[in-house]
């Protein structure tokens, strides 16, 4: 039973706005939409069930309801967006803000342009022509090197653009023409950027007939070498054009096709996104605990996503139709309009069914890969004799050359896969010596103290290491008076931290003598996953803090140059050598540097 009062349902307003469900601790549990407000959360309550399965969960912890009343359905629906985005509310769709793109960038106003790849977020500056985006940083990197061995453009930065004396090892290859020591005129260059561009607007017959036609050129005038390098682009292009060509194709504009796949309180949605003609690319979105009915996700889901989208389709193809107001909402917000269609035969029909098959398909994929995670978690629970599973592991590892820059790391797992936001590094400041102990206790002291006073401890604590470092953890623990954790400790054969198998001995409280697990077994090779990644993060933060250190002593002792010159300078040429190598005229190009810090760099 819901703790909400139903009787305070007569005196919801009738009116079109948004509703706010809460539990007992005032905490938003699912914002909802509605022409009428009082009709749709009657709904919740009737007792002909909703046939979502959240509804009952949903239902059961509602304590309040705050209504707010707007003028219109598009007001509520615009309102619905920003409260979600706000509440980030448990039984809502909800996109996450961090997701960048990568695309390729042709900086075609510049004397010499460049590609480059690049990575943003929301819509891209207004600073050259954008290709893209990309599904993936392979796919981006594919087509960026297939590019460069077609048409020769620079790859070099502004600065060695300008300071270069001789062509770099590119243009031995024929991967760069060279304009840096002018090895090619200005129409030459013209000429492969104008190739490049219709190139990644998919105009490959195009393209592949020029080369072709100025291979012909070439072999008429007996420039055969020259001829052969043409011919050998012809076929990069060619083999690109065939690959297009096997791709499932629509004669129609610019679209993306959508669709869901739906079991218990998971759902997966499948985006099929068409470009110029053909398929060029998916995406797919997991969520869980959803209370939308299908109308409600896709206007909610499709506001969010297309908010921050670079670009938006012509056509968006739903399995459900929904309220035209969204396509005037994303009008206003991209001075596009684009259409929705909810096909109900043909081509776009068999789209969404293609859709829909790319999401079963991959929750069918999630799914087992989340039963292999919680079968991790049985056999570990099972080699290591443990009470439960340890759904939270944490596994903390040192690093330090010669006693300095002492550093820990924690990494972190979750449901048995690596969490990344739940992932720590530690400055070590009491111990300034040789002492892996000492530096292992602080990093131990620190995370724990905290974690009994959050209440977010573990339930299986790694270390790597022999005994001496699990009496150090099991000494920590009794220190805080924490017996909820479970400790173990993992060091590989003859402390090698080598990949592939060997034979590791795991150290346990409850155990006079090391367990030695066999080489191929599943347990192992988990452990072996966290503790090298344990190691990884380690060595890298002690790498990074090195790294600071040097910068800081070459820079920072400089008079005049502070953290935003320095930043700048570092950003501009790259290091400290290229910087005391670069005339005054390139340092005083930099924002802020004045010829009294130019003396200072000189002479320091």
């Amino acid at each position: 039973m819901s703790a909400f009062d139903t009787t305070e349902l007569k005196k919801f307003p009738k009116e079109p706005g948004v509703y706010i469900m809460k539990d007992a601790k005032h905490k938003v549990l699912y914002v909802g939409k509605a022409k009428n407000l009082q009709t749709r959360v009657k709904q919740y309550f009737a007792k002909a069930r909703d046939e979502r399965e959240m509804i009952p969960y949903l239902v059961k912890q509602i304590s309040s309801i705050d209504t707010i009343v707007v003028f219109n359905e598009k007001e509520a629906l615009l309102l619905e967006n920003t409260l979600i985005k706000r509440h980030k509310p448990k039984y809502n769709v909800l996109l996450k803000d961090d997701k960048t793109y990568i695309s390729l960038m042709i900086n075609h106003k510049h004397q010499w342009p460049m590609v480059k790849l690049v990575r943003y977020r929301g819509k891209p500056k207004k600073d050259g022509l954008y290709f893209g985006p990309y599904m993936s940083a392979y796919a981006a990197r594919q087509t960026f090197d297939v590019l460069s061995k077609v048409f020769p453009l620079r790859q070099c930065s502004d600065h060695e653009l300008k300071s270069r004396t001789r062509p770099c090892l590119l243009y031995g290859i024929k991967r760069c023409c060279a304009p840096c020591v002018r090895k090619c005129s200005k129409e030459e260059y013209a000429e492969h950027v104008k190739g490049a561009i219709q190139f990644l607007r998919g105009r490959n017959q195009d393209v592949f007939n020029d080369l072709k036609k100025t291979m012909q050129e070439a072999s008429e005038n007996l420039e055969y070498e020259r001829a052969g390098a043409l011919l050998t682009k012809m076929k990069m292009v060619e083999k690109v054009m065939e690959t297009h060509q096997s791709i499932v194709q629509q004669a129609a504009p610019d679209s993306d096709a959508w669709n869901l796949y739906r079991e218990g309180e998971a759902i997966v949605l499948v985006q099929l996104i068409f470009r110029e003609g053909r398929l060029i690319g998916s995406e797919h979105y997991h969520f869980d605990h959803i209370a939308s009915d299908n109308t409600e996700l896709w206007e909610s889901f499709i506001l969010q996503h297309y908010r921050a989208a670079p670009d938006i389709p012509q056509e968006i193809l739903l399995p459900v139709e929904i309220s035209p107001i969204v396509s005037e909402i994303l009008a206003e917000w991209h001075r596009e309009k684009p259409q929705f269609l909810c096909p109900k035969r043909g081509k776009k029909k068999a789209l969404l069914e293609m859709a829909e098959k790319n999401a079963k398909s991959q929750f069918t994929r999630e799914k087992q890969q989340q039963e292999l995670k919680e079968q991790r978690l049985l056999d570990l629970q099972d080699v290591l004799g443990l009470d439960h599973a340890p759904l939270r592991i944490e596994c903390f590892d040192t690093s330090s050359i010669s006693g300095t820059d002492i550093v820990a790391a924690m990494a972190a797992f979750t449901d048995g896969a690596y969490d990344k936001k739940r992932t720590r590094f530690y400055d070590i400041k009491t111990v300034h010596k040789s002492d892996d102990y000492g530096a292992l206790r602080e990093a131990l002291r620190r995370r724990l103290a905290r974690a009994k006073d959050e209440d977010d401890l573990p339930d299986l604590i790694i270390i790597d290491g022999g005994k001496g470092q699990l009496n150090v953890a099991i000494s920590v623990l009794t220190e805080l008076e924490i017996a909820s954790c479970d400790v173990i400790s993992v060091v590989k054969e003859a402390s090698l931290h080598t990949k592939g198998l060997t034979q590791e001995r795991v150290y346990m409280p409850s155990r006079k003598t090391a367990l030695t697990l066999p080489k191929h077994s599943p347990a192992l090779f988990f452990l072996q996953c966290i503790r090298d990644e344990a190691h990884r993060l380690a060595i890298g933060h002690h790498r990074k803090k090195r790294g600071k250190k040097i910068t800081k002593s070459a820079l920072d002792t400089i008079p005049g140059i502070g953290p935003i010159k320095k930043k700048r300078l570092l950003e501009h040429f790259g290091s400290l050598k290229n910087i005391k190598a670069a005339s005054d005229e390139e340092l005083l190009s930099v924002k802020g540097v004045t010829q009294k810090d130019i003396d200072q760099i000189k002479t320091a």
